[in-house]
């Protein structure tokens, strides 16, 4: 597992586990329990770059 500590957003920290490129389980500390526990079931199975992708750009109340 990996962690990392986030700056500025509501989450305080995100564990996540990679495999070959692939996300495998990812969860997060802090902020909004149901958005978040949607984004770790959506992007759970899919590779990173996709991920990164589709997310990159979007901003919450002014915060990337």
């Amino acid at each position: 597992m990996h962690k990392f500590i986030t700056s500025g957003v509501c989450a305080k920290e995100i564990t996540f586990d990679i495999d070959n490129g692939v996300i495998k389980k990812v969860s997060f500390s802090s902020g909004c329990s149901g958005n978040l526990q949607g984004i770790s079931r959506l992007v759970e199975g899919m590779p990173i770059q996709e991920v990164i992708k589709r997310l990159k750009g979007i901003s919450c109340g002014g915060k990337d």
